[in-house]
């Protein structure tokens, strides 16, 4: 399958990527996204995410704010693995490669997914400082892939009991499932035989869950806008 080659002046993906990604995996997200944009439509006036305020960009309350929520890790995924594949570490094989490019084109379409799906309600394009990451150890790009994929999980897992819309957690359970694909798939490549070990699920072999602040604190090393979430739903 052909691999879209991005310049160095490009390092968040812009729409134009979204063309250049197989048929195939971006109709997989389709018909979800046909959904949500049509709910998350219906909220649009309830919602003045997209604004800036002195305490930072709003992600707004309610079911909008947690998509926009989700919409931010998302921006910072895809800008960290467009940055992996832009300039490669010394040594990545043929096979990394392929994964780490097939996992690029995935976070560039759920970015992409949440911004249409959020359309005039979206926060803006944020800010990230990738400064602390080494892209050309394969050891600290593959660390940070391994740290970005497990904050998804327990992301997506913590802010399921926040969404009031049957439809929303359907679609965040779709997508929490291909965001533990990855982090299997990461964890496998910087040690083999620990896809799933104790230390990715607790004693119940469940995966963890965490709170949107305490998952913005952990990603606000990466993200320079700064982040006002005071109005999303807490429990």
């Amino acid at each position: 399958m052909p691999k879209s080659q991005l310049t160095e002046s490009r390092l968040l993906a812009s729409k134009e990527e979204i063309a250049q990604l197989s048929r195939r995996k971006f109709l997989g997200f389709a018909g979800a996204a046909t959904g949500l944009i049509v709910v998350a439509s219906s909220c649009k006036k309830e919602t003045t995410a997209s604004k800036s305020t002195l305490d930072g960009v709003d992600l707004g309350s309610g079911d909008p704010g947690i998509l926009n929520y989700a919409y931010a890790l998302e921006q910072l995924e895809a800008a960290f693995y467009t940055q992996v594949i832009m300039s490669q570490y010394s040594g990545i094989t043929a096979a990394e490669t392929s994964f780490l490019t097939d996992i690029r084109d995935h976070e560039v379409a759920h970015r992409e997914f949440f911004k249409n799906a959020l359309a005039t309600g979206a926060i803006a394009a944020l800010e990230v400082d990738f400064s602390s990451i080494d892209f050309g150890s394969r050891a600290s790009v593959l660390a940070t892939a391994q740290a970005f994929e497990d904050l998804g999980v327990t992301a997506y897992n913590g802010a399921g009991r926040l969404i009031t819309s049957p439809d929303y957690l359907v679609l965040a359970g779709k997508i929490v499932s291909v965001e533990a694909r990855h982090a299997a798939l990461i964890r496998e490549l910087v040690t083999p035989g620990s896809f799933a070990d104790n230390t990715a699920l607790d004693a119940n072999a469940l995966d963890g869950a965490r709170k949107p602040l305490d998952v913005l604190a952990i990603a606000g090393k990466y993200i320079k806008t700064k982040i006002n979430a005071s109005n999303l739903p807490t429990y």
